[in-house]
């Protein structure tokens, strides 16, 4: 899970991809790249864990371990459904490398292993083309059409939805020698440890 102390290298990544996220997000508040909103989104990350409604991952490059983007699972459902929606991030300069197809690789097996989850759903603006790529490549299966599905960048917009259900065939990609679930530091640890990253 992200740190306070990574407020520094996360606001800076976020302030310079501002132009480059907000199409694809929801409106930030005013006060979102400031140090007490990074604290509050602490805060509200522990909360969720600890309720199991939803995990929060860092994304690392592995050489330099540069924060490039995060990843988020939220809305857990437990009962008759045990499901949750993934959402993801990457800075405008790491773009376009595979890191996000990498990093959505290696939280796949957290989902369906460590949380006992059946299905991971995402969804995405019908023109958001990167994104359907990676979603397609990774082993998402297109399931639908959601209107004004979610408010992004202030206007309720249509979403393409996908799905990944366990037991679904996955593109092994670069998982096996360049992604897995570890500390900044490189070290393997208990995905339920607040510490911990992903390292691509």
């Amino acid at each position: 899970m992200p740190l306070v102390s990574d407020y520094g290298e996360w606001s800076r990544l976020r302030a310079e991809s501002r132009h480059f996220l907000r199409p694809w997000e929801p409106t930030w508040p005013r006060d979102d790249l400031t140090r007490m909103a990074f604290r509050r989104r602490i805060r509200r990350y522990h909360r969720e864990i600890r309720a199991d409604e939803g995990y929060a991952f860092f994304v690392f490059e592995a050489v330099e371990g540069q924060l490039v983007g995060g990843i988020t699972l939220a809305h857990v459902k437990r009962g008759v459904t045990q499901s949750c929606s993934m959402g993801y991030w990457m800075g405008e300069r790491f773009a376009g490398q595979g890191l996000m197809g990498d990093a959505v690789r290696a939280v796949v097996p957290f989902c369906f292993e460590t949380l006992g989850l059946n299905r991971i759903e995402a969804a995405t603006l019908p023109h958001n083309d990167r994104s359907i790529r990676l979603l397609k490549r990774v082993g998402f299966t297109e399931e639908g059409y959601a209107r004004r599905f979610l408010c992004i960048n202030g206007a309720w917009r249509d979403h393409v939805q996908f799905a990944l259900c366990a037991g679904d065939t996955i593109d092994p990609g670069r998982l096996a020698t360049q992604a897995e679930v570890v500390r900044p530091d490189g070290d393997r640890m208990d995905p339920f440890d607040p510490r911990f990253g992903l390292n691509l």
